[in-house]
């Protein structure tokens, strides 16, 4: 596994309560929801490219 990169992330309090309800309604540990989210939004917006065939990495909309 690769290794991953860690930062602090600063939270509006609000928008982390709704992040950490909808992480539990998928069964996500919120740091798990943030990544699930800003992949599948760098996904979308064209800036991660698709897995090559054989490569581990999932297409995030999968998940």
């Amino acid at each position: 596994m690769a290794k991953k990169k860690s930062f602090p992330l600063r939270i509006n309090p609000e928008l982390y309560e709704v992040i950490e309800r909808w992480a539990a309604d998928e069964f996500r540990s919120v740091n798990s929801q943030i990544e699930f989210i800003l992949r599948n939004a760098a996904f979308k917006a064209g800036r991660l490219p698709k897995a090559k065939p054989g490569n581990k990495e999932k297409d995030p909309l999968q998940d």
